[in-house]
């Protein structure tokens, strides 16, 4: 019965965490700012106000593909936040600058995310090789050893966190100190930034829930 919880939970948390920055995001996707300045403007502003006049603003096609790429010092804002006049659009464009000046500064916990990435990138695809032979097999220490792979993973999440958090709480304060958006719109910012956070806390607890999952199936394998 414990197993199946534990399954259940694997399922809903990301769920949950979807469902709440989606609706979030089409809420405030449908307010325009008073302003009416575009993710684009909003993000030119920061980069511009912070030193930043070499990072380049790009459009991606991707839906809710909107990163920092510190390789090539490029905010890439998805089709609907680079044109988009809303509180949605300037709270993601801020948050993918917050990423930007943390790489300016050298943030420490963004450059331990960078060195590790490669690293987790290489367990990973080992750990569900592992497990997907394990569960065929019925061997439960190639299931054990995909479990302590997954640990690498779980170890870039947790270090994310912060990294997300922090670019946060900056495009927030940006936001009110620059004056892009006005006092009665701060609320709905935070809203987006908040939720957003917060899918990152529920892929941890996932990545937690589906390494304890997988030990449960393994034991009873057994």
């Amino acid at each position: 019965m414990d197993i199946i919880i534990i399954y259940l939970l694997v399922l809903i948390i990301p769920a949950i965490a979807s469902f709440n920055i989606n609706s979030n995001y089409k809420k405030f996707k449908q307010i325009e700012l008073n302003k009416k300045i575009s993710g684009f403007e909003v993000a030119r502003k920061i980069l511009d106000e912070n030193g930043l006049d070499n990072v380049y603003i790009i459009e991606t096609q991707r839906d809710l593909g909107d990163c920092y790429d510190s390789a090539r010092k490029t905010v890439k804002l998805s089709k609907d936040v680079f044109h988009g006049e809303t509180i949605a659009a300037a709270s993601i464009a801020a948050h993918e600058c917050g990423h930007a000046i943390q790489d300016k500064e050298g943030y420490s916990w963004m450059k331990i995310r960078s060195a590790v990435f490669p690293i987790v990138s290489i367990s990973n695809k080992i750990a569900y090789v592992t497990l997907i032979l394990g569960l065929i097999f019925q061997y439960s220490d190639l299931v054990l050893v995909s479990v302590i792979l997954t640990t690498a993973s779980l170890l870039f999440q947790l270090i994310t966190l912060p990294v997300e958090f922090d670019a946060s709480d900056r495009a927030s304060k940006l936001l009110e100190e620059l004056k892009l958006v006005d006092t009665d719109e701060l609320e709905g910012t935070k809203k987006i930034l908040k939720s957003a956070a917060l899918t990152y806390v529920a892929g941890v607890l996932t990545t937690m829930l589906q390494m304890l999952y997988y030990l449960m199936l393994s034991r009873s394998k057994d």
